[in-house]
């Protein structure tokens, strides 16, 4: 029983200080020390023929979070050797609750089709501001498939916050997803609507266009004001 505990106390211990992981696409390398450190938390990021191939009309996104808040920022790039002219490909994403959660509907330029790139994910949490990368392949079209593994923790909600970038405005209204008992455990967080859970996913509905840069950010956003380092 004792050793029992002991295990249980570790496991909980590395999940606390895991900050997030990158689930889907796989992340690049996770290192908890290094997480911090812009572009990509430190790793290694290599670009080839293997990496996951990811349709640019409408791909997944799934994280673990270990922090009951965070402020996301959702990136892309087909610069895989200097990892520089990032495109954001979704208004900033607040959540609360701690366990995965699943993106869906999110795109990126259609131009992307065909070649290899990384798309970066930054959180701006209790810990200071934490970034990962996964390099994939960019390709034509869109996958609609969404499985059960891009759920949401029970209890955990996202929204997508009313920005301007560059001009262009989310409405908080138009971008939510929550999770609760009655979703029996979980529900998908989409890109693009207002999800309401129902069994295990809920999906989404209207498409957010795609903003780059950050440059007219407006609306004090807490990642700017957090040192964010483009």
């Amino acid at each position: 029983m004792m050793l029992f505990k002991t295990l249980l106390g570790l496991a909980v211990a590395s999940l606390t200080s895991a900050h997030f992981i990158l689930q889907w696409p796989p992340t690049a390398g996770f290192d908890d020390d290094l997480e911090p450190n812009a572009p990509c938390g430190g790793a290694n990021v290599v670009s080839n023929s293997s990496n996951p191939q990811v349709q640019v009309g409408q791909f997944a996104l799934s994280i673990l979070n270990t922090h009951p808040a965070g402020e996301w920022l959702f990136r892309a790039t087909t610069d895989t050797v200097g990892l520089s002219n990032f495109t954001t490909i979704s208004p900033i994403v607040n959540t609360t609750g701690v366990g995965s959660f699943c993106l869906t509907n999110m795109m990126v330029p259609s131009f992307f089709a065909g070649s290899a790139g990384v798309i970066q994910v930054v959180d701006n949490s209790v810990d200071g501001v934490l970034y990962q990368c996964a390099p994939v392949n960019f390709v034509s079209g869109s996958n609609t498939t969404v499985g059960s593994s891009c759920s949401n923790a029970t209890g955990f909600s996202a929204v997508r916050t009313g920005m301007t970038l560059n001009g262009f405005s989310a409405n908080s209204s138009q971008a939510s997803a929550s999770s609760s008992a009655a979703a029996s455990g979980s529900a998908t967080a989409s890109r693009s609507g207002s999800a309401t859970a129902s069994a295990a996913t809920a999906t989404s509905s209207a498409a957010a266009a795609v903003a780059t840069g950050l440059s007219g950010l407006a609306g004090g956003l807490g990642l700017l004001a957090a040192g964010l380092i483009l």
